[in-house]
């Protein structure tokens, strides 16, 4: 079940310290009676906050926010309201949830209170149908959807209504996703507000979460039309927050100086821990990387990605679960709603940016254990990686003003149509018209995305506000990493804990003296895991297909890009995002001078090592095998660059040298395209710029026929440079083109 469903005696914590009032009893009995088949537990009592909120969802329809800590039963309330209310005759609970790992532990949470769930997500989309005639039976009580489920086109224009009009309860859960001043803000989330503006009356509401400071929770409850935080009731709506200490969970920081000395601790320190738990790591490449490493040191883990296939990610989950692996190294793509009360430590490989995503986080341990040890390792390059994702953000009004401008009312769009008139990554673009949907400016239908002609105004200051707010919140991490005060108590209080009294102590973290984490490693250890690391070589695929719509803005070129014109399997020494040698290319690729311009040079030695050492390992850069190998390109060929030309200059040569070959020349920007080219441009757009910009120079187009070559550049990202250059090389007579850069991004 996604939280503990209160088996203690009535919290002490309660927002109004209310008792049962007379003619209570007889549905409090009533709701203990569910809350015990639920947990199956006959000792089982419900909190007092949790009989508040049950008690003014099923006797007064009204409307409740539930702000508690994990652990503390927010699904028993919304399972046992769902019980009384279909009881008494009400429509089935409708339960919009984040995650399908959540929507799997509360379908089987609903089965032990004889409640029958159901969901619709994409992982079972064969089954719709069926569920949808089990609702028009009466033969559901919940049914589980994500809120992007609320906009498909079908779901909301044709199932939603009905279901919204006999709905006897709307649960919004994981409820801090609604707000931008949240760490997970999701704009499908926004649509809940239009769907509760549209509840016949009558219709209770429950929004539930466990990480919302004061901003949220306000922004929170004034998008479900709440007045009010302060657990007062208020037309009709009822507001209960209770304290975040959570007794168990044992918090700690070991600051160790690099990615080799942080891996080699886990391996040291893992075996010492006892039960299993999550190693959280801020990219999907460092999650992989450090899975990798600890299973190379025999230790029993996994990688849990937004990679991972949801099949596989169901099975991890029971395997950790049941105890069958020590840990799961894993990306935030392992959130909200895993429940395994006896998860006994989470370590942070790397620091979320904020210190509600970090409580969120490491609330997943101690939930049902008295100890549990909770231990943040940051690093160097987090600032960075905060840096990358707070990129992402909502983009500026001219690109927003260039997407509305392309759709109109009457002509559906694709995203893939809207990317060849629009300069924005497709992650960001789709963001960006979920928004402008919630905002009434657009609208998703059949075949793609039109315009509604509603005025719709760029609020600025609010996005401005929301990335200060998010800076504030990095601060507020590096302040946790150097406390000399109490760590739990600093988290309460960047959280509002409105329960915190001045001068509380946890005397359990390590500030307090309450824990005591596994010393650093020993350098052996140190040494093993940086040989681990050293490692280098990663493969780079080319691209096979052209973005649709190229014609729309000029160019000729659509479908499956022609075998003799594409490029063969190439390599690069390690991917920007992750660990080992990812350092140091981050430090050569993204370092800039005082001016903000990109830091030229020539190529350092450690990474001269590592590219010749991709060269050498490089099965398919070689015919033949041992004395007899031999080399299956006869030239180098180096793309210019107008950034880092010393680094190229350097490097494409260089490489020539070493495989004692010639270099036969260049692919550089054509006559009046030498200004740098954009990077932060979706698929087609880039492409655009690539194809424009790019030409293979007269000095190398002479002596290139019939050969192979190496292409050398110094990193890629959306593979449109390198695909446009193996192209351009293949037309002019190349047998063969094998990819080679330094970095990926």
């Amino acid at each position: 079940m996604a939280d503990n469903a209160g088996l203690s005696a009535p919290s002490a914590n309660t927002a109004t310290g209310a008792s049962d009032a007379p003619g209570e009893g007889d549905v409090r009995n009533e709701a203990e009676a569910a809350l015990r088949r639920l947990v199956g537990r006959d000792d089982a009592r419900l909190r007092d906050d949790q009989w508040l909120a049950i008690d003014a969802l099923v006797e007064r329809h009204a409307r409740a926010l539930v702000v508690q800590r994990t652990g503390w039963g927010k699904s028993a309330v919304y399972f046992v309201a769902t019980s009384l209310l279909r009881a008494r005759g009400a429509g089935p609970t409708i339960i919009v949830s984040p995650l399908l790992a959540l929507m799997r532990d509360q379908i089987s949470a609903a089965a032990r209170a004889g409640v029958k769930a159901a969901t619709v997500n994409s992982a079972n989309v064969t089954e719709w149908d069926e569920v949808h005639e089990a609702i028009r039976a009466g033969e559901i009580d919940v049914l589980l959807c994500s809120p992007e489920r609320l906009n498909n086109p079908q779901f909301r224009d044709e199932v939603l209504p009905k279901l919204a009009a006999d709905a006897g309860l709307v649960v919004i859960d994981e409820a801090h996703c609604i707000s931008d001043w949240g760490h997970d803000f999701r704009p499908d989330y926004r649509r809940i507000r239009t769907l509760l503006t549209e509840l016949p009356s009558g219709i209770p509401v429950l929004a539930t979460t466990a990480t919302a400071n004061s901003r949220v929770t306000d922004d929170v409850a004034e998008q479900l039309g709440v007045s009010g935080v302060d657990g007062i009731e208020r037309d009709d709506v009822l507001v209960l927050r209770g304290e975040l200490d959570r007794e168990s969970l044992h918090l700690a920081v070991m600051p160790l100086s690099d990615p080799a000395t942080r891996v080699a601790w886990l391996t040291t320190a893992l075996p010492q821990m006892d039960g299993s738990g999550i190693i959280y790591c801020l990219t999907v490449s460092a999650a992989e990387e450090v899975s990798s490493q600890l299973r190379s040191a025999g230790l029993e883990v996994a990688s849990y990605t937004g990679r991972t296939d949801p099949t596989e990610r169901e099975s991890l989950e029971e395997d950790l679960k049941n105890n069958r692996v020590k840990a799961l190294i894993a990306t935030s793509a392992l959130g909200m709603g895993f429940d395994k009360p006896d998860l006994a430590f989470v370590f942070h490989l790397g620091a979320p940016s904020s210190p509600i995503a970090y409580y969120q986080q490491v609330g997943r341990a101690g939930r049902g254990v008295d100890r549990a040890v909770v231990a943040l390792l940051p690093g160097a390059e987090d600032k960075a990686i905060w840096d990358w994702f707070g990129s992402q953000s909502f983009p500026g009004e001219d690109q927003v003003r260039a997407t509305l401008d392309a759709l109109s009312p009457d002509n559906a769009l694709s995203v893939m149509a809207l990317e060849t008139q629009v300069d924005l990554r497709r992650s960001r673009l789709e963001a960006m018209l979920k928004v402008l949907d919630v905002d009434g400016a657009v609208k998703r239908v059949k075949g793609g995305w039109v315009s509604t002609g509603q005025e719709w105004v760029y609020d600025a200051d609010r996005y401005a506000r929301v990335a200060q707010a998010r800076e504030a919140e990095q601060q507020t991490m590096i302040d946790y990493e150097n406390l000399t005060t109490c760590r739990m108590a600093f988290l309460r209080h960047v959280l509002d804990d409105p329960d915190l009294v001045e001068g509380w102590q946890c005397g359990r973290c390590d500030v307090c003296g309450g824990v005591e984490l596994p010393a650093a490693p020993e350098l052996a250890a140190i040494e093993s895991a940086r040989a681990d690391m050293d490692r280098v070589g990663v493969e780079i695929t080319a691209r096979r297909q052209w973005p649709s719509g190229l014609d729309r803005i000029g160019f000729d070129l659509r479908g499956r890009i022609p075998a003799d014109e594409q490029a063969q399997p190439g390599r690069a020494v390690a991917r920007l995002d992750g660990l080992g040698w990812s350092g140091a290319l981050r430090d050569l690729l993204e370092a800039r001078d005082a001016d903000g311009r990109p830091v030229d040079g020539e190529t350092p030695v450690p990474l001269r090592g590592a590219a010749t050492r991709v060269l050498d390992d490089w099965d398919g850069l070689w015919n033949g095998s041992g004395l007899m190998r031999s080399l299956a390109v006869d030239a180098v060929v180096g793309i210019r660059s107008t950034t880092r030309p010393q680094l190229l200059s350097h490097l494409a040569p260089g490489l020539a040298r070493y495989l004692e070959m010639p270099f036969a020349g260049w692919l550089g920007p054509a006559a009046g395209q030498e200004e740098p080219g954009r990077h932060d441009l979706n698929s087609a757009q880039r492409l655009a710029v690539v194809a424009r910009r790019l030409t293979l120079e007269d000095s190398a187009r002479a002596s290139l026929a019939g050969r192979s070559v190496l292409l050398v550049d110094d990193y890629t990202d959306s593979g449109w440079t390198l695909t446009v250059a193996a192209r351009l090389l293949r037309q002019a007579g190349v047998q063969a083109v094998y990819p080679f850069v330094l970095g990926v991004r």
